[in-house]
C-alpha cells in the first residue's frame, strides 16, 4: 500500500486509460481519468496486406483498429512494447514478437529478423505516428509501408477541468502527443508543483522547456515501470 494517498492523472486515451487506472488504485492512490487525446477512426482504411511479410504496431491502438478492420491473423507481428504485444495476442495474432522499446529498438528488432520474412512490413496505425517506423526500416534495408487507420487528436479542456488537474500530484504519460498536450495546458495553466512520468525518455522530450516540480521515465518503456516512479520521493 501506498505511504501517501496521491491523485494520479491518467492522460492516456481508453481503453488504456481504464486499465492504468485500475493499477493505480490497485496501489492505493486516487486515478482521474481525463485523456489528453481522443482516438478518430478513419471511414473505410485502405488495408492492403498484398506482399506483407509482417505488421508492425507502434501502439495497442493501431493493434484494434487492425483487428477491427482485418481478419488476419496469421502474419507475424512485432510490437513495441508488452502493452502492445499484449493487445495483438488479445486480437488473436499467434506469433507476437515485443521490442520493449521505441521505434528504433522496434525497427532494429525487425531488421535483425529480416532473413526470416518474406515480403514488406506494413505499419497501420495513426496519420500522424509518434515516430517515422516505416523511415526507420528503410534506414535498415527493409522495406516497409504504412496503413493509416486513426486519427489522433488532443482533447480541449474546460476552464473547469485545466484548473483542477494541474492541482494533481502527478500526470501519467504514454506518447510523446500526450506530453506535448499537456505542455499546451501547462502553458496557460502552469503546475510547478505537478510531477510528471512518460513511459520513455521520447515521451517526455515534449515537456523539456516546462516547469514542473519532477520529470522522470523508467529504465524500461514499462507500465509496470512507470507506475513505480508514483511513490519514489512522494
Amino acid at each position: 500500500m501506498a505511504a501517501r494517498r496521491q491523485r494520479i492523472w491518467i492522460t492516456r486515451t481508453q481503453p488504456g486509460a481504464d486499465n492504468t487506472a485500475e493499477r493505480v488504485r490497485a496501489m492505493g492512490h486516487e486515478a482521474i481519468i481525463c485523456p489528453l487525446l481522443a482516438v478518430r477512426p478513419v471511414t473505410d482504411p485502405d488495408i492492403d496486406l498484398r506482399g506483407v511479410g509482417a505488421l508492425a504496431f507502434t501502439s495497442a491502438n493501431g493493434v484494434r483498429a487492425f483487428a477491427e478492420h482485418c481478419g488476419e491473423r496469421e502474419l507475424r507481428v512485432f510490437a513495441v512494447g508488452a502493452a502492445t504485444a499484449q493487445a495483438a495476442r488479445a486480437a488473436g495474432f499467434h506469433t507476437v514478437l515485443s521490442a520493449d522499446g521505441d521505434v528504433e529498438a522496434l525497427a532494429e528488432g525487425i531488421a535483425a529478423r529480416r532473413s526470416q520474412m518474406r515480403g514488406a512490413v506494413l505499419h497501420p496505425g495513426a496519420a500522424e505516428p509518434a515516430g517515422d517506423l516505416a523511415g526507420a526500416l528503410e534506414k535498415h534495408g527493409v522495406e516497409a509501408r504504412r496503413a493509416i487507420l486513426y486519427e489522433t487528436g488532443p482533447v480541449k479542456l474546460s476552464e473547469a477541468q485545466a484548473l483542477s488537474l494541474v492541482g494533481v500530484d502527478a500526470a501519467l504519460l504514454h506518447s510523446p502527443r500526450a506530453a506535448k498536450a499537456l505542455a499546451g495546458v501547462l502553458k496557460s495553466h502552469p503546475a510547478p508543483n505537478l510531477r510528471a512520468f512518460g513511459l520513455s525518455k521520447a515521451v517526455m522530450k515534449p515537456l523539456a522547456r516546462t516547469p514542473l516540480a519532477a520529470k522522470a521515465f523508467p529504465p524500461f518503456p514499462l507500465e509496470a515501470a512507470l507506475l513505480n516512479l508514483i511513490d519514489r520521493g512522494a
